[in-house]
C-alpha cells in the first residue's frame, strides 16, 4: 500500500482527525422498533444470492421497488459475490459504478436504521473490492468510512443486530492483521478489538434476523480458522447443505472445511455431490481445490486435469502461480516426459501478484530452484490429505545421512510430527516438533517455514494441555521467526492465540 498517494496538502494528525467517527449525542428514540432490512421479495432473491444463483435472485428483484434499500442491498450482495468469485477485473469498474449509484440513491432516503445499515454494507462491500483489485489506499479510506458509519449505526439503533454482524467482521478482521499492517492502521486512524468483534459475531448468529445464517457461517469460520475449533463449524455446514442439498455456497463451505481438516475423502464427496448447471454461477476456485484433494490421494493425472480446467475457467490473477507450481508436481511426480515437467515449472513464473502466501511459495520455490526430494514430498501431501498411516510408511523410507541438505533434515522432523499429531500420539508429536526447533536453531535460523510451524503447534499443544506458560512462549517464539513462506497467517494465528490466552 502506497502512503505516497495520500494527500500531500494534510498532515498525518490532521487525517486522524478527520476520520473519526461523529457518535450522536443520544440513541433515537423508538429505535427498538426497526422492521426487517428485507421485504419478502427481496428475502428470496437474497437467498438466491446465499445459493450462488445471481440470474434468479435478479429476476426476482425486477419485482421489488427499485430504490428501497432492501432492493438496493440485496442487488449490491449479488454483483459483490459475482465479482469476489469471478475475480474478474473486466467487470470492476462497473461494479464500483453501480456501488456508487446505489449509494447516491441511498443519500435521498430519510435516515433509519435499514438506510444506515444498507449504506455501510455496499460501502463494506466497495471497499473490499478496492482492496482485492489493487486499489488499496482507496479501499483502506473506504474501509475507515465504512468503520465510522457502522460505530455510528450501532450507537444510534443499538437494538439493530444487523448492524453487529457487519460490525464484528470489520472489527475482528482490522483487529487481527499482521504487524506489517499496523503502520497503516494507525495513519488511517483504525483500531479495533478483536474480542469486540468476536462479542458482536456473537450476538448476530444467536439473535433472529434476515442474516443470521450468514452471521452463524462468519463466526464458525472465524473460529475454525483462528481458535482451532473446528467440530462446531463443520457441523453447521453439514447441517444447512443438508437443509438445502440445491445451495452451491454450502457445498463449497463443506468441501473447503473438510479439506482444511485433511478430511478428504469428505470433501471429494461433497464435490462430487454439488449442485451444478448454468443457473449458478460458476466457481473455478472449487477445481482448484478438488485438483489439491485428487493430489493428496495420488490421483496425478484427476489433479492435473482439475487444475486445467481451473486454469481455463478461472478469470483472477491470484492462485494461478499455485495451480502451476502444483501441476509441475503431479507431473514430477507421476514421472511425466521432463519437458513436461520443465513445461509446468516455466509456468510458475508467469506474470502475476505475489500477494497471497501460495503463489509466494511457488515463486520461491520456482527463483530458489530447490531440489525437492520425492519420499518427504509424497509425505507431505498423505498428510495434508489425511493419510496418515500412508505418510508414516512413507517417511520410514527416507534415510538421512550426513549430506542430506538442510531444508530435507527440517522437513523429516516437521513431517513426522504432523503425522504424529494426526495420529493422536500428542507425546511423539510434541517431541518431533521440539527437535524441529532445536535443529533450526541449531542451524542459525534459516528461512523455511517448518520450525515457525512447529513452535506454532508446540503452542496449541501446551494450551490444550493448560500449560499456559508454555503456550505463551511458544507463540511468542512462533512470532519471534524472521520472514518465512507462511510468516503473515503464522503471525495472525500465533497472535490470536495469545489474545486468548
Amino acid at each position: 500500500m502506497a502512503v505516497g498517494l495520500l494527500s500531500t496538502s494534510a498532515s498525518l494528525g490532521e487525517i486522524h482527525c478527520a476520520l473519526q467517527p461523529e457518535l450522536p449525542t443520544q440513541p433515537t428514540p423508538l429505535e427498538a422498533a426497526v422492521g426487517p432490512v428485507l421485504s419478502p421479495g427481496a428475502r428470496r432473491a437474497y437467498a438466491e444470492v446465499l445459493k450462488l444463483r445471481i440470474p434468479a435472485a435478479g429476476q426476482l428483484l425486477a419485482a421489488e421497488p427499485a430504490s428501497a434499500p432492501g432492493t438496493l442491498l440485496v442487488a449490491d450482495c449479488a454483483d459483490f459475490v459475482a465479482l469476489m468469485i469471478s475475480q474478474d477485473a473486466g467487470r470492476y469498474e462497473a461494479a464500483i459504478a453501480a456501488q456508487d449509484a446505489r449509494l447516491a440513491m441511498l443519500e435521498k432516503i430519510p435516515a433509519s436504521a435499514v438506510r444506515d445499515y444498507t449504506q455501510a454494507e455496499i460501502r463494506l462491500h466497495q471497499a473490499v473490492s478496492q482492496l482485492v483489485f489493487n486499489h488499496e489506499l482507496r479501499g483502506a479510506w473506504n474501509l475507515r468510512q465504512t468503520v465510522g458509519l457502522l460505530q455510528t449505526a450501532a450507537y444510534r439503533y443499538p437494538s439493530f443486530i444487523p448492524l453487529r454482524k457487519s460490525l464484528g467482521m470489520c472489527q475482528f478482521g482490522i483487529g487481527s492483521l499482521p504487524e506489517g499492517y499496523h503502520w497503516l492502521l494507525k495513519i488511517l486512524g483504525l483500531n479495533s478489538s478483536v474480542e469486540e468483534g468476536l462479542q458482536n459475531l456473537t450476538l448476530a448468529a444467536t439473535r433472529p434476523h434476515d442474516f443470521q445464517t450468514e452471521s452463524r457461517i462468519v463466526l464458525a469460520l472465524i473460529q475454525e480458522t483462528y481458535y482451532k475449533r473446528p467440530a462446531d463449524a463443520v457441523a453447521l455446514m453439514e447441517s444447512l447443505r443438508h437443509e438445502q442439498p440445491d445451495n452451491l455456497l454450502f457445498s463449497y463451505l463443506v468441501i473447503s472445511l473438510n479439506k482444511r481438516q485433511h478430511h478428504t475423502d469428505d470433501a471429494l464427496a461433497a464435490y462430487r455431490a454439488r449442485p451444478t448447471g448454468p443457473a449458478y454461477l460458476p466457481v473455478a476456485y472449487l477445481h482448484h481445490m478438488a485438483a489439491d484433494l485428487l493430489l493428496y490421494q495420488g490421483d496425478y493425472r484427476g489433479s492435473e486435469a482439475e487444475n486445467q480446467q481451473f486454469l481455463r475457467e478461472y478469470r483472477g490473477q491470484h492462485y494461478r502461480k499455485d495451480a502451476a507450481f502444483k501441476l509441475y508436481l503431479v507431473a514430477w511426480l507421476s514421472g511425466q516426459p521432463a519437458a513436461t515437467v520443465e513445461r509446468y515449472r516455466q509456468q510458475i513464473n508467469l506474470a502475476g501478484p505475489l500477494i497471497l502466501e501460495e503463489d509466494i511459495y511457488a515463486q520461491r520455490f520456482y527463483h530458489d530452484a530447490l531440489p525437492l526430494n520425492l519420499t518427504l514430498t509424497r509425505a507431505r501431501f498423505q498428510t495434508d490429505g489425511g493419510y496418515y498411516q500412508l505418510a508414516l510408511s512413507t517417511l520410514h523410507k527416507f534415510e538421512p545421512s550426513s549430506s542430506t541438505p538442510t531444508r530435507e533434515q527440517l522437513e523429516l522432523l516437521y513431517r513426522r510430527a504432523r503425522v504424529w499429531q494426526g495420529l493422536l500420539r500428542t507425546d511423539s508429536a510434541r517431541l518431533d516438533y521440539l527437535r524441529t526447533v532445536r535443529l533450526a536453531a541449531a542451524l542459525g535460523r534459516p528461512p523455511y517455514y517448518f520450525a515457525p510451524q512447529a513452535a506454532l503447534q508446540l503452542g496449541y499443544l501446551a494450551q490444550t494441555a493448560g500449560q499456559r506458560a508454555a503456550a505463551k512462549t511458544y507463540f511468542e517464539q512462533a512470532l519471534a521467526y524472521p520472514k518465512h513462506e507462511y510468516k503473515n497467517s503464522t503471525d495472525q494465528k500465533a497472535k490470536l492465540a495469545l489474545r486468548e490466552l
